[in-house]
């Protein structure tokens, strides 16, 4: 075919399909639809003019993803190292693990005022690897999982920047603070993010340079196990304020899918100020959805009035946490309500007003429903405090305060009864916005802590961005089609 006839199929192409003009309220193409080139036209009409106007836009496919999430105060205790934590983490089920903890260290003066002590946080961390990553074998016989890097990693103050990142994958060592700027959405969107600025995620996770890198190695306490590309799943997110941690953990074939990467912290602690009591937040995007993960640890006390201060740490904590801008898209959100999907997990302090010989009495005659009448949290969000927020139903036994190495509460024995306190609901798992289905909300069995460990289980819904037409053609299709029309010396979309 000659370049002349090329040229004139051209013309013929784009005039059928750009001269149109409305007929009994439908838009028609001018032309004759016998003809094999009118029939490609009006084909190619449908598939340029999508509901956006522009042509091959990036169309939102719903995928659901698993969603484990769990929060312990565990009383300023650090773990042995033959600690099971398989009962609680209820691993290789969830494609994402979030988990916060409380008084990972006594929150004494030193501590709060001084230097915080990272040990406990590496100790956790590694019980959690071992949980998550351990070899189907060791599951099947179900051994207790023991902590063996190096061999002496309990005798040893490591730093818990270099110790996240044992158990990050070479992928999530690389991990990028923006990756939104794929190459299709980067021509058609006007926020896309570049250039993006400097990444602001926290220090204690930051990836390595080589020169972190090559010390690691030679540290023998802290070598990274040969086995790492094997992971199952990747360390995200680690961060430690005071007694507070919080931890995430992704898939490792997940990892890739993950950016916009920040966190912030908030103290609501000793005049409102130290960090003892607040939270921790950390932001994310998933494929294109965001995410947003507050670990928090509220003002405490049983006394009339002291759920008044825990209200205010809640609406300090939504108006205060800021998240850095990283890069110029404007979809990126900075606060915590500007996310699509967020979950709040942590001892929230909120108690039953009720005396203790209430509440006991209660207990034995298992009257839920008269206790969860009283709970200070149900009550003051049906005052406004955590106005549109949802927590699933609770179907267990408050999970504060127990006495140490035993199912009974304290208070219920002559020796313990200096630490009474009225049994509560303290340890809390809540969520807002949609695409949330919360599958399971319970507590498990530890008598590590006087607090029981509280776990939830959700299905969430991700935007995964898929190229393609309205109708499911793939833009490969669409592109095959299009250069159909166009002489093969040049390039349109390249």
């Amino acid at each position: 075919m000659t370049m002349k006839k090329l040229d004139e199929k051209k013309k013929s192409f784009m005039r059928n399909i750009f001269t149109r003009r409305e007929r009994n309220g439908r838009e028609m193409i001018k032309g004759s639809f016998d003809s094999p080139e009118a029939r490609s036209s009006s084909t190619l009409e449908n598939l340029f003019f999508t509901s956006t106007g522009s042509p091959m836009t990036f169309h939102q496919d719903v995928q659901t993803f698993s969603v484990f999430v769990a929060t312990w105060n565990v009383g300023g205790k650090s773990p042995p190292s033959d600690l099971n934590l398989a009962q609680i983490l209820h691993t290789d089920q969830s494609d994402i693990y979030v988990l916060g903890f409380q008084e990972i260290v006594p929150l004494n003066a030193g501590n709060v005022l001084v230097v915080e002590d990272n040990e406990p946080a590496a100790k956790w961390l590694a019980l959690i690897n071992q949980s998550l990553n351990k070899p189907p074998d060791v599951a099947a016989r179900g051994s207790k999982p023991t902590v063996s890097l190096g061999g002496s990693l309990f005798f040893s103050k490591p730093s818990l920047k270099k110790f996240s990142e044992i158990f990050r994958t070479e992928s999530g060592r690389k991990l990028k603070s923006c990756n939104c700027a794929y190459e299709l959405e980067r021509k058609q969107s006007k926020d896309f993010c570049f250039p993006c600025q400097q990444s602001h995620i926290s220090e204690d996770y930051s990836p390595l340079e080589e020169d972190d890198e090559a010390s690691l190695n030679m540290d023998p306490e802290l070598s990274i196990p040969s086995t790492t590309n094997q992971m199952k799943y990747s360390l995200i997110a680690s961060k430690q304020m005071v007694g507070i941690f919080l931890t995430v953990w992704l898939r490792t074939e997940l990892v890739q899918y993950v950016g916009h990467l920040r966190i912030s912290c908030i103290s609501r602690g000793i005049m409102g100020c130290l960090g003892n009591k607040g939270c921790i937040s950390v932001s994310m995007t998933f494929h294109h959805t965001s995410f947003c993960f507050i670990c928090s640890h509220l003002a405490s006390g049983e006394k009339e009035g002291d759920e008044h201060r825990r209200n205010t740490d809640v609406m300090e904590i939504l108006k205060n946490t800021q998240f850095p801008k990283i890069c110029k898209s404007s979809r990126v959100p900075e606060k915590i309500l500007d996310h699509d999907r967020v979950i709040w997990l942590g001892d929230l302090n909120y108690r039953i007003a009720l005396s203790y010989s209430e509440a006991r009495k209660l207990l034995e005659e298992n009257a839920w429903d008269a206790l969860l009448s009283k709970d200070q949290l149900q009550i003051e969000r049906e005052a406004g405090v955590f106005k549109g927020w949802k927590e699933g139903k609770i179907y267990f036994a408050p999970t504060y305060k127990y006495s140490y190495n035993s199912d009974m509460y304290a208070g219920e024995t002559k020796k313990s009864r200096k630490n009474r306190r009225t049994p509560a609901w303290c340890d809390r798992i809540l969520w807002h916005g949609n695409g949330i289905r919360q599958l399971s909300y319970i507590r498990r069995e530890s008598q590590f802590s006087d607090h029981r460990p509280v776990r939830a289980t959700f299905l969430v819904d991700v935007d995964v961005a898929s190229a393609g037409s309205r109708k499911g053609l793939s833009s490969s299709r669409l592109k095959f089609g299009i250069e159909e029309f166009l002489p093969q010396t040049r390039n349109y979309f390249h």
